[in-house]
């Protein structure tokens, strides 16, 4: 019996000492660089099969360096304008769910644009909500929160964009973040200079102004630079015990144009005119930051522990405000931002992940900004979050991890029940899906369909819509059932009063 005992007390004590032995991965930092605007096209480092004009035109080295530690994505997609992009972003919802379909601003105001033909439904003007009960708004669990709750010390710095004046999502402090460097409702900045106070003090443009750089006003400072420095003296005092979850969020390169005087000269010698050397100096200042933070990463020895996620929230700006013709900045993507061409929505994408992403690959699968929030959470080790909201994103950790064709069949879905401001090819009030190669756009106000092979063309140069009747068919009931499953808004007829039809409607009239 003695023995029987000691056996039973060995195994115990072994076992506990096993257990001992079992050590909880450590989590890893997460930085997400989000640029604004930013196209396609708009860096040194190729995303096509070959490098274009554009390619040569910008310099970002860093970009570059990025790539060749991570995995480059050549099929990433957001949404063709802001706040959808930073929602999804934010609660793992397609815009079509959350149903924030335009960018937003004002409380209980919509940003529509005025349309002869159509009236907009009653979207949720005033962003993402923490708290249930907010008229107008989608009540979800935000990234930063899930993170929050599991132990990350949570930064947000730059654009916010996530609520409007006067509601709870105007201050990133109600969405999970511990710190808030110069987040507020405004989606664009006055100005990007310290000179100029950022724009503070400006009448009547107070909407617009930067807040909380006061430190640098009157400073001869970028703002891309001083959200930077911002950003890393925050990660320099975050506490030891934590890991880290920086929300690098740049104003730049949304417009205003404002040249970047340590970089005007050389594109001008290049022979640009002045708004897109202006531009350029833009996209180079971002890619600075870029490398600021790795460098950072590197001097503190957290390079190895830390994922950095790089993207953009829709395409490039290519309507108004640019050099040159307008709606030929993305090419040889079709039109920009606002567009549901190509040059709209596809944007740069790289994913650096020490030790799970295999240096200098890349990968052609499809992914979708929601994608984003299953990603980084699966990414930090948190299983089965509790969540508020219906999560339409796919992670993306396995595409990380070598597999390829993961997404080939599964539907990526826009929605865009709205009116922009500008105007080009592919702008107006529409909603597409991509299946595999192909890809098919409904427009409402005309209720016309363009169904495009992307893999042959690219450019989206030839609508095959009439060729391929039975195809159409098929991707116009993919996208159909989607938007009846998530109860998505429509726009009405202004002659009739009476919702627009559903792209497999339209079919059988």
């Amino acid at each position: 019996m003695k023995i029987l005992i000691v056996l039973i007390f060995s195994i115990v004590i072994a076992c506990k000492k096993q257990d001992e032995k079992v050590v909880k991965p450590e989590q890893p930092n997460i930085v997400m660089f989000l640029v604004d605007d930013m196209g396609w096209q708009d860096t040194s480092e190729p995303f096509w099969d070959q490098k274009t004009l554009f390619n040569e035109r910008y310099h970002t080295p860093n970009m570059e360096r990025l790539a060749r530690a991570g995995m480059k994505f050549t099929q990433a997609y957001a949404t063709p304008i802001c706040s959808p992009t930073r929602v999804s972003l934010m609660t793992g919802m397609n815009a079509a769910r959350h149903r924030v379909t335009n960018w937003t601003l004002k409380k209980n105001a919509s940003n529509d644009a005025k349309d002869e033909v159509l009236d907009f439904p009653k979207w949720n003007v005033n962003g993402i909500a923490p708290v249930p009960g907010i008229e107008r708004t989608v009540y979800a669990t935000t990234l930063p929160q899930v993170l929050k709750d599991h132990g990350y010390f949570t930064v947000h710095a730059g654009k916010a964009h996530f609520g409007a004046i006067g509601t709870p999502g105007e201050s990133p402090l109600n969405l999970g973040f511990d710190v808030n460097i110069a987040g507020h409702a405004a989606g664009a900045p006055e100005s990007y200079l310290g000179t100029e106070n950022f724009g503070n003090g400006k009448k009547g443009k107070e909407v617009w102004a930067v807040p909380g750089l006061e430190k640098y006003h009157g400073e001869d400072i970028f703002l891309t630079e001083a959200l930077t420095l911002e950003a890393l003296t925050s990660l320099a005092t975050a506490p030891e015990n934590k890991p880290f979850f920086l929300y690098m969020s740049h104003y730049a390169v949304h417009a205003p144009l404002y040249g970047d005087k340590r970089f005007m000269q050389k594109y001008l010698d290049k022979g640009l005119d002045e708004k897109e050397a202006k531009y350029a100096t833009m996209i180079e200042g971002m890619d600075k930051s870029l490398g600021d933070i790795m460098d950072y990463l590197d001097k503190t020895g957290q390079a190895e522990n830390t994922i950095i996620l790089f993207m953009s929230d829709n395409g490039g700006l290519s309507a108004h405000a640019r050099g040159g013709e307008p709606n030929t900045h993305n090419k040889p993507l079709a039109s920009g931002k606002g567009s549901m061409y190509e040059g709209g929505m596809r944007e740069p994408m790289i994913v650096k992940w020490p030790g799970k992403v295999k240096p200098g690959t890349v990968s052609n699968d499809k992914v979708i900004i929601e994608d984003f929030f299953p990603t980084i959470i699966e990414m930090a080790g948190i299983e089965n979050p509790e969540l508020v909201q219906n999560v339409d994103g796919v992670s993306f950790t396995p595409i990380l991890s070598g597999a390829q064709g993961q997404n080939e069949n599964r539907p990526l879905i826009w929605h865009y029940p709205n009116k922009w401001g500008g105007y080009g090819p592919g702008i107006g009030t529409a909603s597409a899906v991509r299946m595999g190669d192909w890809k098919l756009i409904y427009f409402y106000k005309n209720e016309t369909f363009e169904l495009y092979n992307i893999a042959n063309d690219i450019g989206e140069h030839t609508n095959l819509a009439s060729q391929n009747p039975e195809k159409v068919k098929a991707l116009a009931g993919v996208l159909s059932d989607f938007l009846r499953e998530v109860d998505a808004q429509l726009p009405l007829s202004k002659e009739t009063q009476k919702v627009v039809s559903y792209p497999d409607q339209k079919l059988t009239k």
